[in-house]
């Protein structure tokens, strides 16, 4: 059928086949849309809609919200029963109170105020209808007049239009009607206009006035499309001039999501408290979002906090103590290198290899200085030397513990009659035990630093509130390696003194030796259960902490006691003395 009419330009829907139907009444796309940008504007998500018992209209709410209806006109019911002042049969109030309409009452009786004057709703687009067909017929006759040339005393005559002739003319229509809107078609033929928002204001005798209180535009963009006066909205006395509530349950605060009430619509819902570790920023979210790595929800759960830096610093009251004291540590040291470069031609310094102990002291001096590496942000190049500098170091001045105290039972050895241990007294073997024990923890830090190196890394899910700056060491199996070599060294060190502490010397060094390995070991047996409790900067703190305790040991125990002789005893430093047996 729609085909057949198609061939008379009688208008049908699709603009594709039958292109000559012009729309009057703005799109209902449009309406649709208009009406949701005005409940989203005052929050309402529970509604009804009435609309006109018509096909169009029925289209409209099942766009909406498919509702089921209830049979009856409620709105016309409630209209006639206070416009007459009387009781419908099918009204719910009681006749006793009103009298009953009878249905002849007439309309024509009612103020004029009941009713619609002024060019609104229905009357706006017959007006907008019958406009366009005038000027298109306007343009057309005004066309012809141009072309034709009247001859002089005949009278000017026109041929009857055609229907079909005015819709080229109708495209290019453009005017402003009288309420100032602009009106025109866009290419699919559709006619181009908003929609007033009006607000019906009722009086006390009954009458009615509507009153434009905004604007919907839909060529408009999205954020202003709707265009609102609220403080022009007059509310129906029951709401005290506020903004109606419309909803079926109070919004969801932030810090909490909606979660859906089984059985029940889905603009019902409850309000459930954000996850730990989420948040919602705005009311009545459906979800809870994730902070960002390097920030963390407040309390309440509605906002996202920037985590702060952590990592040791200089800055820091601990920082300051420990770097304060690996200087300390230094100085002590390089004076007692000091005190043994300037009482190097006496007997107790010469005693036991005097270079072993000049290698030692210049070691312990590079581990209490290595330590404050580890304090301040991590970079790559303080990262790759933190754990390879004091491995290597202290690997050299374990492995000068150990030549010392393989020299000290040799020597003890060599002075039985007939030994021949005497032949493996000297510096060579010393120095070999040194380079060969040093030589394999460098081939162990070459390996590390080749294959998996330690880098500057972030870790953001330790500590709640901070993001902590810190050296990962890349493979933590390499740290305990170089860890487990130390360990090794001291164990090695601490089973050869051990036996010799009781030989019959007056100075005899081994006691020195296995009390400074005892000390070294009880260090850092406690350093590992310590270090793996701890997280972020304390970690390091444990760990610069194990350092300057252990060297402080072996410079305490191992040289102190020569010092006190030098300085305080110089009686005490001669070669009798030292020789002397018990």
């Amino acid at each position: 059928m729609a085909t057949i009419l198609a061939n008379y330009k009688i208008p049908q829907g699709d603009k594709t086949f039958f292109p000559s139907l012009h729309e009057m009444v703005p799109k209902e796309t449009f309406q649709y849309t208009g009406v949701v940008r005005l409940l989203h504007h005052f929050h309402w998500t529970w509604i009804g809609l009435i609309a006109v018992d018509d096909d169009n209209e029925d289209k409209f709410l099942e766009s909406m919200i498919k509702p089921s209806w209830a049979k009856g006109d409620g709105f016309i019911q409630e209209f006639w029963e206070q416009a007459f002042d009387c009781s419908l049969k099918i009204s719910d109030e009681h006749e006793e109170i009103k009298k009953t309409c009878t249905g002849e009452e007439k309309l024509e009786s009612l103020s004029r105020t009941l009713f619609e004057v002024s060019m609104t709703g229905q009357s706006y687009n017959v007006y907008n209808a019958v406009h366009v067909v005038a000027r298109a017929l306007h343009a057309i006759y005004r066309l012809r007049a141009k072309s034709r040339t009247q001859v002089e005393g005949e009278k000017l005559e026109f041929r009857n239009v055609q229907a079909w002739q005015i819709h080229s003319f109708i495209k290019g229509i453009q005017f402003n009607n009288s309420a100032g809107d602009t009106v025109h078609f866009n290419e699919n033929g559709e006619f181009m206009a908003g929609f007033d928002v009006t607000n019906w204001v009722t009086f006390s005798n009954n009458s009615f006035a509507r009153v434009k209180v905004g604007r919907f535009d839909p060529q408009a963009p999205p954020a202003k499309g709707l265009t609102l006066y609220d403080d022009q909205i007059v509310w129906h006395t029951n709401f005290n001039q506020v903004v109606p509530l419309s909803v079926c349950n109070d919004q969801c605060h932030p810090g909490y999501s909606k979660k859906k009430k089984e059985g029940k619509k889905f603009c019902c819902y409850d309000c459930a408290p954000c996850p730990e570790g989420m948040i919602s920023h705005q009311k009545d979210m459906d979800s809870c979002d994730l902070c960002l790595e390097d920030s963390y929800p407040n309390n309440d759960q509605n906002e996202c906090i920037p985590k702060l830096i952590s990592y040791l610093s200089y800055n820091e009251p601990l920082g300051i103590t420990l770097a304060i004291l690996a200087v300390s540590f230094s100085l002590i040291t390089a004076s007692v290198l000091g005190i043994f470069i300037k009482y190097r031609d006496t007997p107790i310094v010469k005693a036991n290899n005097q270079n072993l102990s000049y290698i030692l002291l210049l070691c312990l001096l590079l581990c209490f200085l290595c330590s404050l590496i580890f304090i301040g942000q991590p970079r790559k190049v303080t990262c790759l030397l933190r754990q390879t500098a004091f491995g290597i170091i202290f690997a050299v001045a374990l492995s000068s513990v150990l030549a010392k105290t393989i020299t000290v039972v040799l020597a003890f050895r060599a002075t039985k009659p007939g030994s021949r241990v005497r032949k493996w007294i000297g510096k060579r073997v010393a120095n070999f035990i040194v380079l060969l024990c040093s030589f394999i923890q460098t081939i162990i830090c070459i390996f590390w630093l080749s294959t998996c190196p330690p880098f500057p890394d972030m870790d953001t899910h330790t500590l709640n509130a901070k993001v902590i700056l810190e050296c990962n060491e890349g493979s933590a199996f390499m740290f305990y390696c170089v860890l487990g070599y130390l360990g090794f060294l001291a164990t090695v060190s601490f089973m050869v003194a051990f036996p010799a502490r009781k030989l019959p010397d007056s100075f005899n060094e081994a006691k020195f030796l296995t009390f400074s390995m005892l000390v070294f070991c009880s260090v850092w047996l406690c350093f590992v259960p310590t270090y793996l409790s701890t997280k972020g900067k304390y970690m390091v703190a444990v760990e610069i902490f194990s350092i300057l305790a252990s060297s402080a040991g072996l410079l305490g125990c191992i040289f102190f006691p020569k010092c006190y002789i030098i300085v305080l005893r110089p009686t005490m430093n001669n070669r009798e003395q030292i020789m002397r047996k018990n």
